[in-house]
C-alpha cells in the first residue's frame, strides 16, 4: 500500500465522519415558551435522597412532583468518588465539577465532610480555601459562575439556606438577597426573585457517614420524611405556574449511588426527564442543572460548561398507574448501577488472576511438570474449552442487562448466572458449529459476535454498557455513552483478531489483495463507529487502532513497515483525530461530545489542564489497581515472548498454525501495536491492554493448544503405527 493510498484512505475516512457529523440533527432541548415573558424557577437542593427513598406513603410531595412531573436518576460524582452535601452546591456554583477540601488522613470518601457555614452578612464563610481548593482541582471550574452570569443578564437570584448561598454566590463570594430557612419567611422569599434557589437540609445516613462525622438527628428514614415536608412547603409558598426542580445534589455518607432529580412546571409535565449530555434517557448529570436553570430563566449560558439543557419526553397522562411504572424503572436504575458498582473489583480480580492461573497450569502441563502424554492430550482439550468460554465473557458481560439480575436478593449470583448463561451460548456456538474444527474458528466466532454485540450497543445508544461489568458506570460520570477505554480494547482487540482469521483465510486461498480489501472494510467500520461523534465519539481509539490495522494490511501486501510509512501514519492518525474534534466543535455546545470540547479547551487556553488531569488518572490507576498492574506486563510480555522466540514452546504451536493462518503472527503483532499506543495516548490507558488481553489471551491460548493437541495425537498415532 503507497503514501498516496495511505493518504486516501484517511481522507475518505475523515470524509465520511464529517458528512456524518454535518448531518447530524441538533439534539432536542428544554424550549422556554418564546411568546410568553420567562416565569419563576425554583430550585429545591436536597442529598442523599434516592428513587428507592420515594412512595406514595412515604414522601408524599416527592410522588406527587413525580407523578405530575419529569424525573430522572441523576448522576452527581463531583471531584471525589463520593460527594458531600458543599460539593453539591458548589457544582452547582460552577457548573462543572468541585469539592471542599477535606482534613485528615487516608482514602478522601472516608474523610468527613465539611460542614455548610452559615452565611453572615451575605459573606460565604471560607470562600477563599473553598476557592483555592476548586482552582487546583484542574477541572476549569470557577466558583460564582452561576451567580455571574445571572447578574450579568440581570435576572435576580433569591438563596434561601447556607447550600443555595454557596450556589448563587457571586466569585467574590458574597450572596446578595441572602435568607436562612424559615417557613415563616418562605411566602416572602419565594416571591422576591424569578429565580429562588433554597436549602431544605441533606439526609446523612448515620450507619454510612465517615467517621468523625456529626451525625444529624434522626433515622435515615425520619430524615427523609421531614426533607419532604420542607419540599411541600416551599412549593406551597411559591408563584403559581412557577418550574420546579427538585435534585438531590449528593450522596448520604461514603456509599456513592445514583440520586434523584424532577422537575415539574410549564416546561416539565409528566414523563421523563433528559439531558443531551448524556445521551440516556431517563438519566441526567449534576452539571446540567445550572444549564437548565439558565436557560429557562433567560441567563446567557457561558460557553464550555459540561452540562446542557433538561428536556422532557411527556407521557400521555399523569395517573397513578404511570408514575408506578416511571419509578419502578427509575428504582432499576439506581439499583443496577448501585449494585454492579460493588460487584467489578471482585469481577475483575477473579477474572485477572483466574486466568493467569489456568495459563501457569498449562506451562506446567505442557513442560511435563505435570502428568504424562494421554493426560496432556486430555488437559490441553479441557484448556480449549475453558480459554473459549474466557474470551466468551467480557461480551456476555454486556448481554447480561437483558436480563434483570438486579432484582434478586444476591445480586453476585444473579449476575454471574446471567453471564454464565450467556458465556455457555456463545462458547458451545463457537466450538460445536462448522467452523469448531480449525484452530482458527472459534478465535473468528468469539471476535465476530464480540464486534457485533458492542457495535449494535453502540449504534443503538449505549444501553447495554449502562451499569455492566465491562461497561459504562453511571455512578462514576466518567462516560455516559459511546466508547470508554474498556469498550474501545475490546472492540478494537475482536475486530483485528476477526480480521486475521479473516484475512488468513483468504490468503491461504491465494487472495491477498481480497484479504486486504477485507481488513480495510473491517476498519473503516470500526473507525466510524469508534470515531463518530454521534456514536462512540472516541478521541484516542481511531489513532491506536489505525497503526495496528495498517500494520496487518501492509503484511498481507508483502509491504515492509518502513520508517516513512510509520511517521505518515502517524500523521494520519492525528489528523484523523483533530478533523473529527474539529467537526465535532463546529456543532451547537448542547451537541458537542467530549472530543469537540477538547477543541473549546485548546482554544481557551485551558486544554494543558486536561491533559494533565487524565496523566494523573492514568498513573493513579497504574499504581493502585493490582490486577491490571499485573495484567498489564503479563499480557503484553506473554505475546512478544510467543512471538519473538521461533523455539519457545507457544511459538512451535503458532508456527504450526500458521501453515493455515498466514497472517496470525502479522495480527498478533498488530494487535500490541494498538494496545501499546492505547495503553500510552489514553487517558486512564493502562486499562486498555488489561482488558484487551482478556480476550486476546484466551483465544491466542485456544489456537496454540489446539496446534498442540494436533501434535500430541500425530506422535501417539505416528508410536502406534510403529509398534503394529
Amino acid at each position: 500500500m503507497s503514501r498516496r493510498s495511505l493518504a486516501a484512505l484517511l481522507a475518505v475516512l475523515a470524509t465520511v465522519l464529517g458528512l456524518s457529523v454535518l448531518a447530524t440533527p441538533a439534539s432536542a432541548r428544554a424550549e422556554a415558551a418564546t411568546d410568553d415573558p420567562f416565569g419563576a424557577t425554583v430550585l429545591i437542593g436536597t442529598g442523599g435522597i434516592t428513587w428507592t427513598d420515594v412512595s406514595e406513603r412515604a414522601t408524599p410531595n416527592l410522588w406527587m412532583l413525580l407523578r405530575d412531573g419529569s424525573s430522572a436518576a441523576m448522576s452527581i460524582r463531583s471531584v471525589e468518588t463520593n460527594t458531600c452535601p458543599i460539593d453539591g452546591w458548589l457544582g452547582l456554583s460552577a457548573g462543572n465539577r468541585a469539592a471542599a477540601p477535606r482534613t485528615g488522613e487516608g482514602p478522601a470518601k472516608q474523610l468527613p465532610c465539611s460542614p455548610i457555614g452559615e452565611p453572615t452578612g451575605g459573606v460565604i464563610p471560607g470562600w477563599a480555601s473553598l476557592t483555592q481548593a476548586t482552582e487546583g482541582r484542574k477541572f476549569d471550574s470557577r466558583l460564582g459562575l452561576l451567580g455571574e452570569a445571572a447578574a450579568k443578564s440581570e435576572v435576580c437570584i433569591k438563596p434561601v439556606g447556607p447550600g443555595a448561598a454557596i450556589a448563587a454566590a457571586l466569585p467574590e463570594g458574597t450572596a446578595d438577597r441572602y435568607s436562612p430557612y424559615d417557613e415563616d419567611n418562605l411566602l416572602v422569599d419565594m416571591n422576591t426573585c424569578p429565580l429562588t434557589i433554597v436549602d431544605v437540609g441533606s439526609v446523612r445516613d448515620p450507619d454510612d457517614i465517615a467517621a468523625g462525622e456529626q451525625p444529624v438527628s434522626g433515622t435515615r428514614a425520619e430524615q427523609v420524611a421531614a426533607v419532604d415536608q420542607r419540599i411541600g412547603a416551599v412549593i406551597e409558598a411559591a408563584p403559581g405556574g412557577a418550574d420546579f426542580i427538585v435534585a438531590s445534589l449528593s450522596d448520604a455518607g461514603t456509599t456513592e449511588r445514583l440520586r434523584l432529580a424532577v422537575a415539574r412546571g410549564p416546561h416539565y409535565g409528566p414523563g421523563q426527564l433528559n439531558a443531551p449530555s448524556t445521551r440516556q434517557p431517563g438519566l441526567v448529570q449534576a452539571q446540567d442543572l445550572p444549564v437548565t436553570l439558565m436557560s429557562i430563566t433567560d441567563v446567557t449560558v457561558p460557553v464550555g460548561l459540561g452540562g446542557t439543557t433538561m428536556t422532557s419526553d411527556p407521557a400521555p397522562d399523569n395517573s397513578e398507574q404511570r408514575a408506578r411504572d416511571r419509578l419502578q424503572k427509575l428504582v432499576d436504575y439506581d439499583l443496577a448501577s448501585h449494585e454492579v458498582h460493588s460487584l467489578v473489583p471482585p469481577f475483575f480480580n477473579t477474572f485477572a488472576y483466574g486466568q493467569l492461573v489456568i495459563y501457569l497450569l498449562v506451562l506446567l502441563v505442557w513442560k511435563g511438570k505435570i502428568g504424562g502424554p494421554d493426560t496432556r492430550r486430555r488437559v490441553l482439550g479441557i484448556v480449549r474449552v475453558v480459554a473459549v468460554a474466557a474470551a466468551s465473557v467480557p461480551a456476555s458481560t454486556f448481554l447480561a442487562n437483558l436480563l434483570p439480575w438486579w432484582r434478586f436478593p444476591v445480586p453476585m449470583v444473579s449476575i454471574v448466572g446471567a453471564v454464565g448463561l450467556f458465556v455457555a451460548i456463545i462458547a458451545y456456538a463457537a466450538l460445536r458449529g462448522p467452523w469448531g474444527r480449525s484452530a482458527l474458528g472459534p478465535l473468528a466466532f468469539v471476535s465476530a459476535v464480540t464486534v457485533a454485540v458492542l457495535a449494535g450497543d453502540i449504534l443503538t445508544g449505549s444501553r447495554l454498557q449502562q451499569s455492566s461489568l465491562m461497561g459504562l458506570q453511571p455512578v462514576v460520570a466518567g462516560r455516559f455513552y459511546g466508547m470508554g477505554n474498556v469498550t474501545f480494547a475490546l472492540f478494537a482487540t475482536s475486530a483485528i483478531l476477526l480480521a486475521t482469521a479473516v484475512s488468513s483465510y483468504l490468503v491461504s486461498h491465494r487472495r491477498p489483495r481480497v484479504a486486504a480489501l477485507a481488513v480495510l472494510i473491517i476498519a473503516v467500520c470500526v473507525v466510524i463507529v469508534d470515531g463518530a461523534p454521534f456514536w462512540g465519539a472516541d478521541g484516542g481509539g481511531p489513532p491506536a487502532f489505525i497503526p495496528g490495522i495498517t500494520y496487518l494490511i501492509l503484511s498481507i501486501l508483502g509491504l515492509r513497515m518502513t520508517w516513512q510509512r510509520v511517521v505518515l501514519i502517524g500523521l494520519g492518525s492525528a489528523a484523523l483525530f483533530f478533523g473529527i474534534a474539529f467537526l465535532d466543535w463546529l456543532r451547537s455546545p448542547d451537541d458537542r461530545s467530549h472530543l469537540g470540547r477538547f477543541i473549546q479547551a485548546i482554544l481557551d487556553g485551558n486544554a494543558q489542564d486536561i491533559v494533565i488531569r487524565k496523566a494523573e488518572q492514568n498513573w493513579s490507576i497504574l499504581l493502585g489497581n493490582a490486577p491490571l498492574t499485573l495484567l498489564v506486563p503479563a499480557a503484553l510480555l506473554f505475546v512478544i515472548y510467543v512471538l519473538a522466540r521461533p523455539t519457545s514452546w507457544g511459538s512451535r504451536g503458532l508456527g504450526r498454525s500458521t501453515e493455515t493462518a498466514p497472517t496470525l503472527r502479522a495480527g498478533l503483532i498488530g494487535l500490541v501495536i494498538t494496545l501499546t499506543i492505547g495503553f500510552l495516548i489514553n487517558d486512564s490507558g493502562t486499562a486498555i491492554p488489561a482488558v484487551g488481553a482478556t480476550v486476546a489471551v484466551p483465544l491466542i491460548v485456544s489456537v496454540v493448544v489446539r496446534s498442540l493437541a494436533d501434535d500430541l495425537r500425530a506422535v501417539a498415532g505416528t508410536r502406534r503405527a510403529r509398534r503394529s
